[in-house]
């Protein structure tokens, strides 16, 4: 796996299609979004770039679009949204597709808020074709079939009058309700084998059949898992800090990559890299 502190220092000419998950981000780790900024600003130098892929997780929370769109202009110009929303709009008038899929964090992401900067919301699983083969793409939590109870809840939790209710609650109320799920969820984590919160390799091989790869995030794993001579599963890494107590703490991500030869789509060729950003 290569590591680049800028993608503009890899055959720039060659990125066709990036994929990213787990990013998390939060105006409580600003690090996280100067990073993804800085990605952005990458994507923008990228001359043959034709899609960004958000593939969940793209928040740490996600209380509805109302908890943007509600605000006052002033309110929105000093929100930590906008500089963010302003960068994804530049990048997609440049003529690149910025598809997002909804995590476990953000089920409730509408696509009022993506067409602030014209993406789309994807459903998964979404398939992408690389040269002469299929990707699946999904966000991973619906793989982890040994949790029974986060299954139960995600059902529950993706269910449309469930999400109706709760966008129709006051943002205070949703409030409170984040906060007691997200607290929930980890005092059950902290008692949970470690393999349970992993994808189960059955439920792998049965979503697989009419598939050549799979790629997906979630489980903050990174790696390339080799099922057969002919499938592989690919992990997506989540965004993590590191030397958080330094002045300069670094961000690295591991995510995909979709390159091609110039000026043709044949021989397109799927990586994971690391990008890491040092921030300021």
């Amino acid at each position: 796996m290569q590591s680049f502190n800028h993608l503009i220092t890899t055959r720039p000419h060659e990125v066709r299609q990036l994929l990213i998950s787990d990013l998390h981000l939060s105006p409580e780790e600003p690090a996280l979004v100067q990073a993804f900024l800085a990605l952005i600003d990458d994507c923008l130098a990228l001359p043959a770039l034709k899609r960004l892929f958000i593939l969940g997780d793209w928040f740490e929370v996600w209380l509805g679009d109302d908890t943007y769109l509600s605000l006052s202009e002033d309110e929105q110009t000093t929100h930590w949204l906008t500089p963010l929303i302003a960068k994804l709009k530049k990048l997609r008038i440049n003529g690149c597709e910025i598809l997002v899929m909804h995590g476990n964090r953000d089920f409730l992401l509408g696509q009022p808020f993506c067409n602030l900067f014209g993406g789309e919301l994807i459903n998964e699983p979404y398939n992408l074709p690389v040269g002469q083969q299929n990707y699946r793409l999904e966000h991973g939590d619906a793989l982890c079939t040994d949790d029974k109870k986060y299954q139960f809840f995600r059902k529950m939790m993706r269910n449309r009058l469930i999400q109706w209710y709760l966008l129709n609650k006051p943002l205070e109320k949703r409030l409170a309700i984040a906060d007691k799920m997200r607290k929930n969820s980890q005092k059950n984590n902290a008692n949970k084998a470690a393999h349970i919160m992993d994808v189960n390799d059955d439920a792998v091989t049965a979503v697989m059949t009419d598939r050549d790869a799979l790629l997906h995030g979630h489980t903050h794993r990174p790696d390339i898992h080799q099922i057969n001579d002919d499938k592989t599963r690919y992990v997506l890494g989540d965004w993590r800090l590191l030397d958080k107590d330094k002045r300069q703490p670094k961000v690295s991500a591991v995510i995909g990559m979709v390159t091609a030869p110039k000026d043709t789509n044949d021989g397109a060729q799927f990586g994971l890299i690391e990008f890491n950003f040092n921030t300021i």
